[in-house]
């Protein structure tokens, strides 16, 4: 898959995610097959100030390249200047503009899926990013504010037209926040109206989801949230599936501890064994969706402060 002048060897990507797509995560995702991986969105005005902790989201490893990073904010110039930085350093892939976040926190800014209510200044935006990036530049949209705005057509075309390489469509309102169904109708609305990719985002969470997506819409690549948390291995059986028509790709007991021991490895090496274990909490509980006895597990977890306490308990239930 062409995005730009960006060669990608395949069209499933890791959709970015605030809290979930760091780098120890990232790199699980890459190695089971996602053609692109994203980091956690960076706010540029952080950027703007040299923030240390926003500096180091932006941290890449070999192995899980090509990365693409996600930027929000609602200044041109403020968002043109993250990008000529980052687009500058040889490991960053891309660059993405985010118009689709729906936290509060976000919105109440004039970022995220705010900015889908301002057409002029998403021109304005896109305009000075892909002037100031000497990557390409992508942009991940909502189908509209809510249902008496839905105006994901408009967004895109405005994007193509100031030189964005591809746009990804979460198939939800912003006031759906991750509700009720996706709208896969709306995605297939946006390809039409492109001739740039098109990426289609919302409730994959299995490979048929995938085919379906891909089916429906007409979309070029598929984009995985809350379908790869704790499933990391859902990247090659969506390959699997596309490619050959059948995948049975499951992992036992032994490979998800295995997993979850290594992803606490990476996590514990990239931000030390502290964050490491109040972070992983969340995923461990990710991993252990659906095991007999799990809330129990869960909340046992959820309590532990050390790593060799969370290594016992994991160890005890699943061998």
């Amino acid at each position: 898959m062409q995005i730009g002048n960006l060669t990608l060897s395949g069209n499933i990507f890791l959709a970015p995610m605030a809290g979930v797509t760091d780098l120890p995560f990232r790199l699980l995702c890459k190695e089971q097959g996602a053609s692109l991986v994203y980091t956690e969105m960076i706010s540029a005005k952080a950027m703007h100030y040299n923030d240390a902790d926003t500096i180091k989201l932006t941290e890449t490893h070999p192995d899980e390249r090509p990365v693409a990073v996600q930027i929000f904010g609602s200044e041109p110039e403020i968002m043109a200047e993250a990008a000529s930085r980052l687009s500058a350093r040889e490991d960053i892939a891309l660059i993405d503009i985010n118009m689709g976040c729906p936290a509060p926190k976000i919105v109440k800014n004039g970022e995220g899926s705010s900015l889908m209510r301002k057409p002029d200044l998403v021109r304005q935006i896109v305009r000075e990013v892909v002037k100031a990036s000497t990557k390409p530049v992508t942009v991940k949209i909502r189908k509209g504010w809510d249902e008496n705005s839905v105006n994901a057509v408009e967004i895109a075309v405005i994007c193509e037209e100031e030189g964005v390489q591809a746009v990804a469509v979460h198939g939800r309102t912003k006031e759906q926040y991750y509700s009720g169904k996706v709208d896969i109708n709306i995605i297939k609305e946006v390809k039409k109206a492109l001739t740039i990719p098109v990426i289609g985002n919302g409730d994959i969470k299995s490979p048929e989801d995938a085919k379906k997506m891909l089916d429906i819409s007409g979309c070029n690549a598929i984009m995985i949230a809350r379908g790869a948390q704790g499933n990391p291995w859902i990247f090659k059986n969506i390959g699997d599936y596309l490619g050959k028509g059948v995948y049975n790709y499951k992992p036992d007991n032994t490979l998800i501890l295995e997993t979850i021991l290594r992803h606490c490895s990476l996590m514990e090496k990239t931000k030390g064994e502290k964050t490491a274990v109040l972070e992983m909490r969340k995923h461990i509980g990710w991993y252990l969706h659906g095991f007999y006895d799990s809330a129990k597990l869960r909340a046992n977890i959820f309590k532990t402060q050390n790593k060799n306490e969370i290594i016992n308990l994991l160890k005890k239930a699943l061998i």
